[in-house]
């Protein structure tokens, strides 16, 4: 455990937590004190965090049913005796596909999947763990995306989604308080992550990371000229989800590389 213990005693609950942001979020949540269980919907992310991380409650499940998202948090309570945190790192991606890009016949099934699986998961997992974080006075942390303030970063559909994630802080910071803090982490482009493509526009099996130079591109294209990881990512989650920052609500960490002073 680090010497901070940050987290120290936070009865948490991560959805996506199988790869990526999500499962760095894990780690750095455990080491920083937390107890922590996991929604997430791949067979073999669920096998690999039950192997590497014993202590974690893995309930394996779709984050965008109303089903999965109840189990869970049941589950969580049951096990924890509460809940303190709750952090969505839910989402899919859209390879840049412009409007000119998308079949007419495409946009019907791509809107449904990118909206249901990006803004869709995040309602269903705050509906489900409201009452438990009411009585704790505890806190959400949603993944927004450099996406949602910066043109560029994904396509017609992925963009319009992050937006509403944007909007679902505001929102409910908003209407949540003062019981419960609603916080975003905004990452820019990611090394080592493993989001995937819509399987209506014929992308589910395509993975981001797996990109060729995608490192260098990263670091090419921000102000600090580097290539953040989602253990460098998770670390505002952190922050976020702790006593320090008790008095930020429907704000935003940017953890983009500096974008925002790009010229």
């Amino acid at each position: 455990m680090s010497e901070q213990g940050w987290l120290t005693g936070k009865r948490t609950l991560i959805a996506g937590a199988g790869s990526g942001i999500g499962r760095a979020v894990v780690d750095a949540f455990l080491d920083e004190g937390a107890q922590v269980a996991v929604l997430e919907r791949d067979p073999a992310k669920v096998q690999a965090l039950r192997s590497s991380r014993p202590e974690v409650v893995v309930v394996e499940g779709d984050a965008t049913t109303r089903e999965a998202n109840e189990l869970v948090v049941r589950t969580a309570v049951d096990e924890f005796g509460g809940l303190d945190v709750v952090v969505s790192c839910v989402g899919i991606f859209d390879f840049y596909r412009g409007i000119g890009d998308i079949d007419a016949g495409q946009i019907d099934d791509a809107f449904d999947e990118l909206f249901t699986v990006n803004v869709k998961s995040h309602l269903h997992l705050v509906k489900a763990a409201l009452p438990a974080l009411r009585d704790s006075r505890g806190c959400i942390v949603l993944t927004e995306s450099t996406s949602a303030y910066y043109p560029g970063r994904g396509g017609v559909l992925y963009v319009p989604s992050k937006f509403a994630v944007r909007g679902l802080v505001t929102a409910l910071g908003h209407e949540l308080a003062p019981d419960v803090r609603v916080n975003g982490v905004a990452p820019g482009g990611t090394v080592g992550t493993d989001l995937r493509g819509a399987g209506a526009l014929g992308l589910g099996d395509r993975s981001l990371g797996h990109a060729s130079n995608r490192e260098a591109d990263i670091a090419a294209r921000v102000p600090l000229q580097v290539a953040l990881s989602g253990a460098d990512h998770a670390w505002s989650y952190v922050f976020l989800a702790s006593d320090r920052s008790r008095g930020v609500s429907g704000d935003v960490i940017h953890t983009d590389g500096g974008m925002g002073i790009k010229a």
